[in-house]
C-alpha cells in the first residue's frame, strides 16, 4: 500500500514543499497532475489571497482552485472573530489581501493606533517596515488584542532563507512585552479546518518544517510526511523531540508514491545502525543505496534513545557517501 492509496486527502504546505520562490520543486508538477487524491494547500504565508495563490499555482501547471487554498491570514481572521466583537476596528499589518479579508469578514480596517483598534492582525508582507510595526506596538500598548497569522521566523526563497513573519512579530512582541496568539502552524486549527473543507477523514499532512508543519499536524492527530526540500534537514530530524517527529520521510513530494513501509523510519538500502556508547554507527549499505535510506535507517535507532546521540558515525564507504551533506 502506498502513501497515496491509504489517505483520502493531502494537506500540502507550499513554501519549501511544493515550490520555492514561486517555482515548482522537482517532481511536483508531475506528481500532482497524476494524483487522484484530493489536495488542500495549507500555507503559513499570509501575503497573498487564496485567489492569488491559486492563480500562481495554475500558472506553473499545478492544479488548484481558490477553494483548495487555506492561508494563515484566513485563519487569523477566524481567530479574530472569536476574540473581538463583530464589526470591531482592526489594525492589519501585512498585505492588502489580508486587509480585504478583514473587511469581507465585517471588520472596520484602520491604519493608525489613534483609531483605538480592538485588535492588531499581523501577517507577512515584504512592504512591512518601521512605521507599520510602530503603529502595531502603539495599538497593543493601548490594549488591542495581538493576533499573528503565523510565527515562522524564516521564509524559503530561491536565494535561501529570508526573514519570515515570526521575526517581524518578534520585534513588536519585544517592544511591547506582549506575546501574540497565533492562528497558523504549529497550532492544529489550520489542519483541522483544511480537512473539514473537503470532508477528509484520513488526511496526510506534508511539509518541510518540523516546528510548524509536522508539529501542527501531529497535534491535530494526523499522519505526517516530511520532505527534505525546505527548512528542516537530516540533523534536525535526528535531534527532533517526539512531538516533531514525522510518520514518513521523503526526499521530495515525489516520494508520496512510495509504499508506506519504504517511507517509514527503518532499516533499508542494506544499511544497519546500532548504538555504541553515546554514538550511533551507520554500517554496510548496498552499492546503489541512497542518503534517504541511510537517514531512515538511522532514525529508527536514534528515536528509540532517551536523547540524541553525540555523533552519527559512518563505518562503510556507502555510509560515508550517504551522510555527506547531512551537516
Amino acid at each position: 500500500m502506498t502513501l497515496l492509496s491509504t489517505h483520502d486527502a493531502l494537506l500540502l504546505d507550499l513554501d519549501g514543499t511544493v515550490w520555492e520562490g514561486g517555482q515548482p520543486l522537482p517532481g511536483v508538477v508531475d506528481l500532482l497532475n497524476s494524483c487522484s487524491t484530493r489536495a488542500v494547500f495549507v500555507t503559513n504565508n499570509a501575503s497573498r489571497s487564496p485567489h492569488e495563490v491559486a492563480a500562481l499555482l495554475q500558472a506553473v501547471d499545478i492544479p488548484a482552485c481558490p477553494e483548495a487554498i487555506l492561508t494563515s491570514a484566513q485563519a487569523a481572521i477566524a481567530l479574530a472573530q472569536q476574540h473581538v466583537p463583530a464589526g470591531s476596528r482592526v489594525l492589519v499589518v501585512g498585505a492588502d489581501s489580508f486587509r480585504d479579508l478583514a473587511r469581507e469578514a465585517g471588520f472596520e480596517v484602520v491604519q493608525s493606533a489613534d483609531a483605538l483598534p480592538a485588535a492588531v492582525l499581523q501577517g507577512m508582507s515584504k512592504d512591512v517596515g518601521w512605521p507599520q510595526l510602530t503603529e502595531a506596538a502603539l495599538a497593543i500598548r493601548q490594549g488591542a488584542q495581538f493576533i499573528a497569522s503565523n510565527l515562522d521566523t524564516s521564509l524559503p526563497t530561491e536565494r535561501g532563507l529570508a526573514i519570515g513573519n515570526g521575526a517581524l512579530v518578534a520585534a513588536v512582541s519585544t517592544s511591547t512585552g506582549v506575546e501574540p496568539i497565533s492562528a497558523g502552524k504549529p497550532g492544529p486549527e489550520m489542519f483541522l479546518q483544511a480537512a473539514k473543507m473537503i470532508g477528509a477523514s484520513k488526511p496526510l499532512a506534508v511539509g518541510d518544517r518540523l516546528d510548524t508543519d509536522i508539529l501542527g499536524a501531529n497535534s491535530a492527530a494526523m499522519d505526517t510526511f516530511h520532505v527534505l526540500t525546505g527548512v528542516s534537514g537530516p540533523m534536525e530530524l535526528v535531534e527532533a523531540p517526539q512531538q516533531m517527529r514525522p510518520d514518513f520521510i521523503g526526499t521530495s513530494l515525489a516520494d508520496l508514491s512510495l509504499k508506506r513501509s519504504e517511507a517509514r523510519p527503518g532499516a533499508q538500502g542494506g544499511f544497519t545502525a546500532r548504538v555504541d556508547g553515546m554514538d550511533v554507527l551507520l554500517e554496510n549499505g548496498d552499492e546503489d543505496a541512497t542518503s534517504i535510506q541511510a537517514l531512515r535507517t538511522v532514525l529508527e535507532v536514534v528515536w528509540a534513545l532517551p536523547q540524541p546521540p553525540r555523533y552519527i558515525q559512518p563505518r562503510s564507504s556507502q555510509a560515508e557517501q550517504a551522510v555527506k551533506g547531512w551537516w
